[in-house]
């Protein structure tokens, strides 16, 4: 197995243009994903994966400067973007995050990718439980070319995992039980718009320098409330 990290990232959010590079307590949005990354125990292949256009430059030139590898693909057709970063890597399992989560539960990655790999499954998923932002999913090399292949649709080329939930018959598809203690689905802990963005900055500085685990998110969250 070899196990790539895909990070999409791009500068023309419609919402929150800029927003991967947002300042969030010292570090751009994109800087505290990747950082959240160096917590995973196993290796893997981590690639930052932009679009080719040119406001994307910038995006390039972090990475370069700080020794992230960088992919360079359709603006539009994210799914074409995965599809080629991961053949041109070699990788049978790719991990598909967005550089507008800065609070990816690392913990909850691992267990993921387990049942991934022990249970056999084409795509496996942790939505629907956890907060909004912190959860993953993982699908393989196959599944990603057979998506590639045959998913026709708009919201297919955009959306990379939306062949899978719109044909679910066609492929093994998993979902990870988090810990009842970090179950709030409803609890926003993305960064698409300005009040997102406030949130983060507020929960980041309240960690203080350190990662902030899910659990203490919600706690902050719901004392704030």
């Amino acid at each position: 197995m070899t196990l790539g990290i895909i990070i999409q990232a791009r500068m023309g959010s419609t919402r929150l243009p800029g927003k991967v590079l947002r300042d969030i307590c010292g570090k751009p949005l994109l800087g505290h994903v990747l950082g959240r990354l160096q917590m995973l125990k196993r290796p893997a292949k981590v690639v930052v994966a932009t679009s080719s256009a040119g406001e994307n430059d910038i995006v390039e030139a972090w990475c370069v400067a700080h020794g992230v590898s960088c992919f360079r693909g359709d603006e539009a057709d994210v799914l074409d973007r995965y599809f080629q970063c991961a053949r041109s890597l070699g990788m049978s399992d790719i991990v598909r995050l967005t550089a507008d989560n800065p609070f990816t539960d690392i913990e909850e990655l691992e267990r993921l990718i387990d049942l991934h790999q022990k249970q056999g499954f084409d795509y496996t998923h942790a939505f629907g439980q956890l907060p909004i932002g912190v959860g993953a999913e993982i699908f393989t090399f196959e599944a990603l070319s057979r998506s590639h292949r045959e998913g026709k649709l708009p919201h297919h080329r955009e959306h990379v995992n939306e062949y899978f939930t719109d044909r679910p018959e066609l492929f093994r598809i998993g979902q990870l039980d988090v810990p009842p203690a970090k179950i709030s689905p409803e609890l926003r802990l993305t960064v698409d718009t300005e009040e997102d963005w406030r949130r983060a900055r507020a929960l980041a500085a309240q960690a203080g320098g350190n990662w902030l685990g899910t659990e203490e998110a919600i706690r902050l969250c719901s004392s704030s409330a």
